[in-house]
């Protein structure tokens, strides 16, 4: 009889340890994966980080020297304008005497003075070269609707100095 009970412990110690070896396996398993998905996606992270960035890095040389193109380009045509405004007068189709311009350069490019190189002059005229598909600026715009207005004054200012 102390067989069958000592064989029932034994059986009962072998379902106990089986079962507890069932719960840390588990146990193991969770914590396992639990740790690769940790890893898994600290990882994914860093990749994403790290294309992201390789990207990021490639866009920003890429655009970098197309923006540097246009603001080579821009320039050019801000330069080939500023060249234009001055030598426009002794363009072939600019209607007024050259001698009778004065170049400004802003608000508006040319004061015309018709007549004043034959010493009489029979017109003022405000003239603003434009090239390209260029438009006046808001200040030009403003002046000339001044103008256009005919919100226009002649004045004499006299210095008295000694």
């Amino acid at each position: 009889m102390i067989e069958w009970i000592f064989i029932a412990a034994l059986l009962l110690l072998l379902i106990y340890i089986a079962w507890r070896y069932a719960r840390v396996a588990g146990e193991v398993e969770r914590r396992a994966r639990s740790l690769f998905d940790e890893w898994r996606s600290t990882e994914m992270q860093r990749l994403v980080d790290e294309k992201a960035e390789l990207l990021f890095r490639e866009w920003k040389i890429t655009e970098e020297k197309s923006i540097r193109r246009d603001a080579v380009t821009r320039s050019e045509a801000v330069i080939r304008g500023k060249v234009t405004e001055h030598l426009i007068p002794y363009f072939p189709d600019f209607t007024y005497n050259p001698k009778d311009a004065r170049f400004l350069g802003t608000p508006v490019d040319f004061v015309i003075f018709n007549g004043l190189s034959d010493g009489e002059v029979t017109s003022v005229a405000f003239v603003e070269v434009k090239s390209g598909r260029s438009n006046l600026s808001e200040r030009e715009r403003a002046v000339r609707d001044c103008i256009l207005q005919q919100r226009v004054t002649y004045e004499v200012i006299r210095q008295n100095g000694k």
